[in-house]
Parts: C-alpha cells; sequence; structure tokens
C-alpha cells in the first residue's frame, strides 16, 4: 500500500453567483471526476425559503450538509472521486464535509462583490435571490491556515479557473479512452 488516497474529492465553495457550478462542472470535465450541485441536496422547505428571500439558518443547513457528506462517503467507499459545487460558506459547514470522505480539498473562489453582483443579475433560472448576497458575505468564514482551501480570484475566467485548480490540487487530466 503507498498510502495514497483510492479517492479524492473536491469542495469547490464560494457564495452565491461565484461561478461554483461553472467551475466544478469544468474541473469534472478535465479530470472525469464525479460531478455534484449541493443545491440538490437541499429540501423543498429550504429551496422555499431561499425563492422567497428568507437566508437559511444553521438548522436549515445541518441535515443538507450532513447528506452530501454520506453521499461523498458513499463515492469515497466505491473508490469513485468527486467534485462538489458548494457553497461551504462557515469552517463548521466544511468541518461536516471533511467527515464524508478521508480526503476532501476546497476551491474557494472569492472575489469583489460588485463582480458577483452582477454575475447574479444576469444568471437566469436559479431560486437564489442577488438580495441574499449581502447575507452570505456576512456568513462567510475565510479558511483557516490548518484547512486546505486553495483560494482563487473570481475575476479570472471559468477556463483559467479550472486550469489552476486542476494543476495547484495535482488533480489528473483525464482522456476518454477513444482518444488515447
Amino acid at each position: 500500500m503507498t498510502g495514497e488516497p483510492r479517492s479524492r474529492h473536491i469542495v469547490v465553495m464560494g457564495v452565491s453567483g461565484s461561478g461554483k457550478t461553472t467551475v466544478a462542472r469544468g474541473i469534472s470535465a478535465v479530470t472525469g471526476l464525479t460531478f455534484v450541485e449541493a443545491d440538490e441536496f437541499h429540501s423543498p422547505e429550504n429551496v422555499a425559503l431561499m425563492r422567497s428571500g428568507v437566508p437559511l439558518d444553521d438548522s436549515n443547513r445541518r441535515p443538507w450538509l450532513a447528506d452530501i457528506a454520506g453521499w461523498t462517503a458513499a463515492r469515497a467507499a466505491e473508490g469513485r472521486s468527486t467534485v462538489l459545487a458548494c457553497s461551504a460558506l462557515r469552517r463548521s459547514y466544511r468541518d461536516v464535509l471533511r467527515q464524508g470522505a478521508p480526503q476532501v480539498d476546497f476551491v474557494h473562489l472569492h472575489g469583489p462583490a460588485e463582480v458577483i453582483r452582477e454575475r447574479m443579475a444576469r444568471r437566469e433560472g436559479h431560486y437564489m435571490p442577488a438580495s441574499l448576497l449581502d447575507s452570505q458575505l456576512a456568513t462567510l468564514e475565510p479558511a483557516e491556515p490548518d484547512e486546505s482551501v486553495l483560494v482563487l480570484d473570481v475575476s479570472l475566467p471559468p477556463r483559467a479557473l479550472v486550469a489552476i485548480a486542476v494543476r495547484r490540487l495535482g488533480l489528473p487530466v483525464w482522456t476518454p479512452v477513444g482518444e488515447r
């Protein structure tokens, strides 16, 4: 045994509108890691709250985070690596996500509120209104020195963010079988 983990798990984190889903999907496409959107784990009650402009509190988030950690643990048990788009705004939330799999790394998409607010205003079909950005920014706790968090500037184009994340995390680039 080499001590290498059987699987890797990447959480692309940040406030709503920072580009988490776009970057996580990009990492998945380049590496072959299984992609999942954390929003898919929200209860209908959580979605209704956010749709109506009510920020979630810890009692709303706790079961959601536990479900995500359970999903990641199941993928780790299968030996499958994952990339997840999830806000993971507080240290305590990231700690819950770390309980799911043996190796979890975070990529924090961070930048000026104005850039993020502009992106939120342009997107269509998302239940998270731009009015909740300020509550998310207030909730956000920057990574502490003992956390494995790569911080990237949201002002960069998504393709550059993906390339930097893949390189800095040492993720293997995936080549489909027919293209080898």
